[in-house]
């Protein structure tokens, strides 16, 4: 079956039955407020007129191998005429989903050997916290639930993980606050003050102890940290920061979960980023988006040996589970995506240029109007600020993250903004040929809106 393109008028009027996620809904009512996305090919992605843009934030941080990959369609269309559908409930798995968990565990870092499939990173989270849950009342210790997370994180949108991400993206909203504590930002340039970057780093650290001594460790299950926090505004901690955090939380017996649902599968140049760039081996991994590259829904939950062999001993009821875990085209796409990565030495090829794209953007910082160019690699946010020196940041309605977007669409890439920040996290795919054609239309962009101010 096949669909004809209807017009983008005809489109945006059936469209106004759909509720879009993390988007003014008042807003969207406006003639020309939305984009109608109908094709994509390797880095790019066209409009229904017909514009061409550089998928600048690769969908949502996922279509890490660009789009339309002929592989992946015929991997997943391949699984669909032999399975189509099949859960891992009960006593049932299939062979898809089975490989998958062993490939995941040979890439995880440590004893991440068990792996629990869900459908997205908020999933992925959510089903972290629930194992912790039920692997501490199973060794008698009921009492000890809570999450530390920190300001400016972002963990998800389900009512857990919505609680263990930034309580700006709360407001107005309800989540299970009870059960978290937010730790400062590791934000030097934004929270640092006069101190050093290791000085804030003893000040992160001290915060986290202070907050362990005040809630008893005997309470907290968990910390969860991105190893570089995505939708709170793309923020790198100090160097050394999740080493030292981890070493606090191991003394305490407070397990350490990474996030790493962006960050994983090549973005920062390695399939898993927190042993091979951050020097931490956590107790489960979380992962999302780049898992499949977009091309299926699928998340994975990695949890090392010693949680797995507490869930799984005698009487291990393991009563958490979702009805697509393990779906075998969403285990296609993954493998298919994982053999593509290795085959293209995709994670290899981003150390090189993901490292220029980092340099050619951090280049930006000589409009006055950018405060701060920050991230790694694949994974960039630029802050746009009003005075250089006092960091003061224009005010909300200003829109200065969304007027640079839009400068930017205009001429040809897709960028994404988040109040005063501007966000890059582009397919992986890019030669240094388009990274400079990014660089230019950025500035060009951010150089017509800054002479609007």
């Amino acid at each position: 079956m096949t669909f004809a393109r209807a017009s983008t008028a005809a489109i945006l009027d059936q469209d106004a039955h759909l509720i879009q996620s993390f988007a003014d809904l008042n807003a969207l009512k406006a003639q020309g407020a939305r984009t109608v996305i109908s094709r994509a090919e390797g880095a790019y992605v066209y409009d229904n007129d017909g514009q061409k843009m550089i998928d600048g934030i690769a969908g949502l941080w996922c279509v890490n191998i660009g789009h339309g990959r002929r592989e992946m369609i015929e991997a997943i269309a391949n699984q669909l005429q032999t399975l189509d559908y099949y859960s891992t409930f009960y006593n049932f798995t299939h062979p898809t989903a089975a490989a998958l968990s062993q490939k995941l565990a040979e890439l995880a870092p440590g004893d991440l050997n068990a792996v629990y499939f869900g459908n997205s990173g908020s999933v992925a989270n959510d089903s972290a916290i629930r194992i912790l849950h039920h692997y501490n009342i199973r060794k008698g210790r009921p009492n000890k639930l809570k999450v530390l997370s920190r300001h400016g994180a972002y963990h998800g949108s389900t009512h857990l993980s919505m609680a263990m991400t930034t309580p700006g993206y709360s407001e107005g909203w309800t989540a299970a606050s009870e059960l978290v504590h937010h730790l400062r930002a590791p934000h030097h340039w934004r929270e640092g003050g006069e101190m050093t970057e290791a000085e804030f780093l003893d000040a992160l650290a001290l915060d986290l102890s202070q907050s362990i001594d005040r809630i008893g460790a005997e309470n907290i299950c968990a910390f969860i940290a991105e190893p570089i926090q995505g939708a709170g505004g793309v923020i790198a901690a100090p160097q050394g920061y999740h080493r030292r955090m981890q070493e606090i939380c191991r003394a305490h017996d407070i397990k350490y979960i990474a996030d790493e649902v962006v960050t994983a599968f090549g973005r920062l140049g390695h399939f898993f980023a927190s042993e091979a760039v951050f020097d931490t081996t956590p107790d489960i991994i979380n992962t999302a988006k780049g898992l499949t590259s977009g091309y299926q829904p699928m998340s994975a939950t990695i949890v090392s040996d010693e949680i797995h062999d507490v869930i799984s001993g005698p009487d291990g009821m393991f009563l958490h589970g979702m009805t697509y875990s393990g779906h075998p085209a969403a285990a296609a796409a993954a493998l298919t995506n994982i053999a593509i990565m290795e085959r293209e030495a995709i994670p290899e090829r981003v150390r090189t240029t993901g490292a220029y794209f980092e340099r050619k953007l951090r280049g930006l910082s000589d409009i006055e109007l950018v405060g701060e160019v920050r991230g790694s690699h694949f994974m960039i946010g630029i802050e746009f600020v009003k005075d250089r020196t006092t960091k003061e940041s224009h005010p909300a309605e200003v829109e200065v993250g969304l007027k640079v977007a839009r400068a930017c669409q205009k001429r040809g890439l897709i960028a994404r903004p988040l109040g005063n920040v501007l966000i890059l996290s582009p397919t992986l795919i890019m030669d240094e040929a388009m990274i400079d054609e990014i660089e230019g239309i950025l500035r060009e962009a951010i150089t017509e809106v800054a002479a609007g101010l």
